[in-house]
């Protein structure tokens, strides 16, 4: 008989809000993974109701037929324990790997027939509490089927660096704290979401936007706000550099999309210093999908000059290369793997610093955007590359071309979500190969993780023990007659179950000690022993049964 293959997860992947990099990511991941439907059953462990059945519904109105078939599961992630108990996942993949992966290889190295790979992607490492999360990737349950997947190369390496951070900082030995296996997979784009350039659909798009016909436009997408992803400023200054060099005022422009809060007046402040140098400044405000589309289409440039860490890849330079735009990017972070300098556009040099003394003392104590912007303005683009390069590329429109065509080549064949989907899949196999001590996970304690019972067992006058004499109280008697009925709260029903009760209190009519009662519970109700305890804790509370002594 086949052996499903079981795809799980505790994220939703579709999640509400802001339209962010990581959304759109996420959400990408799950659709083509879907598509590519290279397993037998998907299954979402989920804490929230509500999001279960938000989730439910656009999982039935996305896919029909695999939700018709009965292969999407959505679950109460408090039933977690007893299904990993009772299937065989092929592999658990987290959409973050700061979220809960190395507490869910815990309860997996627990309770699971075998020790499958878990996997969880990068975005931003930048935050203050960070060291915190991945120090509880370091424990001694850590397997080699565990792994963090780092969406770039300068992504890996920070990881790798916090790691060894955390081992020098804590004394902490490589073989008895183990990390995960670092590999680089980038995220993706859907190719379909981006037409081939023309001439007719560029004058379409402007007219449609009302954007100059004539002028070269540069399009900036993304956050903006000084303190995330990237001060716009030095790209003001390098066009009044070009201005100041003799270029047209009049044949170009610069365009802004992306989120905007309602409060800041960052985008003012960027008004009035375009208008004082003369460039054409278009605003546009967290732009839907279609109008995000349209914005790709109707520019002649892509510029993105990140100098902040929050900034782990760049989609949107793929986006760009992906509408044909050839793509002028800072030397910084994820945007290295993705502009091929001088080919698909142009690498801007930056300078940074070796120590950042008042950011590391202060990011604790702040809030993420106050100590980002320190880090950010410790960062400086090269203003006279910026200038350089936009500059050339305005006034040479087959060099655009010919970068447009090579970056959208290039993306089309190695960062679709066809391709990275097969490598997440190739890898999970590769992991699901590797051998691991399983002796060794299986008894592995989680530092981190509190072990409620040894930490407050003393609070309780006395603890349930094996051999305290229980009997069944007359609240007991008149459940097992059907003359009177438990209270079970939701989200206890996996825990207890009336039919156990029954059996207990049955089995409780005479006095009879808790090890005795525990180890009939197993037999009579498939109970295992933490369980059958918790039933006993449980019905001495709702006066199913009492103390005999």
């Amino acid at each position: 008989m086949k052996t499903k293959r079981l795809w799980g997860t505790l994220d939703p992947f579709l999640e509400p809000g802001p339209i962010l990099g990581r959304r759109v990511a996420n959400a990408q991941f799950l659709r083509f993974l879907l598509e590519a439907d290279p397993y037998d059953e998907y299954h979402f462990f989920l804490a929230d109701r509500g999001l279960r059945e938000g989730l439910a519904a656009q999982l039935e109105r996305l896919f029909p037929d695999l939700w018709g078939a009965g292969r999407l599961v959505l679950s109460d992630r408090r039933r977690l324990p007893e299904a990993v108990a009772a299937s065989d996942f092929h592999c658990f993949h987290q959409s973050d790997c700061i979220l809960r992966q190395p507490s869910l290889a815990r309860l997996r190295n627990a309770v699971s027939r075998r020790i499958f790979p878990i996997t969880g992607t990068t975005h931003s490492l930048s935050y203050a509490d960070y060291p915190a999360r991945f120090l509880s990737h370091l424990w001694p349950g850590t397997t080699a089927r565990d792994c963090i997947i780092c969406t770039s190369r300068c992504g890996l390496e920070a990881v790798s660096r916090q790691f060894e951070a955390l081992r020098d900082g804590f004394g902490l030995d490589k073989e008895r704290f183990p990390a995960p296996r670092l590999e680089r997979i980038p995220l993706g784009l859907d190719p379909d979401e981006f037409v081939e350039p023309s001439r007719q659909g560029r004058e379409e798009a402007r007219l449609a936007l009302g954007l100059p016909q004539g002028s070269v436009l540069t399009l900036v997408f993304g956050r903006i706000a000084h303190y995330s992803k990237m001060d716009l400023l030095p790209l003001l200054r390098a066009f009044q550099r070009i201005f100041g060099q003799g270029a047209d005022r009049n044949g170009m422009g610069l365009v802004l999309a992306g989120w905007v809060d309602e409060d800041d007046d960052f985008p003012q402040t960027l008004r009035r210093l375009a208008a004082n140098i003369g460039l054409s400044l278009f605003l546009f405000e967290r732009p839907d999908p279609e109008r995000k589309a349209a914005l790709f289409e109707a520019c002649d440039i892509f510029a993105s000059i990140a100098d902040n860490p929050q900034e782990t890849f760049g989609l949107t330079l793929l986006e760009a290369a992906a509408a044909g735009l050839p793509v002028v990017a800072s030397d910084y972070d994820g945007y290295k793997d993705l502009v091929e300098h001088g080919t698909t556009g142009w690498l801007v040099p930056t300078t940074g610093l070796a120590a950042t003394p008042e950011a590391d003392l202060l990011a604790p104590l702040l809030p993420d955007n106050q100590y980002h912007l320190l880090l950010s303005q410790g960062l400086a683009v090269d203003t006279g590359g910026l200038a350089e390069a936009i500059g050339g590329l305005t006034a040479q429109p087959r060099l655009r071309l010919d970068m447009g065509r090579a970056g959208r080549k290039r993306v089309l064949e190695q960062f679709s979500w066809t391709e990275v989907i097969r490598r997440h899949v190739a890898l999970w196999d590769e992991l699901n190969a590797l051998p691991v001590d399983e002796e060794r996970a299986r008894a592995a304690r989680h530092p981190l993780h509190p072990e409620f019972g040894g930490l407050f067992g003393h609070y309780p006058t006395r603890t349930l023990e094996p051999g305290t004499l229980l009997t069944a109280g007359r609240t007991g008697q008149a459940f097992y007659r059907g003359q009177d009925f438990p209270l079970i709260y939701a989200g206890l029903e996996n825990l207890v179950e009336e039919a156990a009760l029954k059996t207990l209190v049955f089995l409780a009519r005479k006095p009879v000690t808790a090890g005795e009662l525990e180890r009939r519970l197993g037999e009579n109700a498939g109970l295992s022993s933490d369980r059958a305890r918790f039933l006993l804790v449980w019905a001495l509370k709702h006066d199913l049964l009492e103390n005999a002594a």
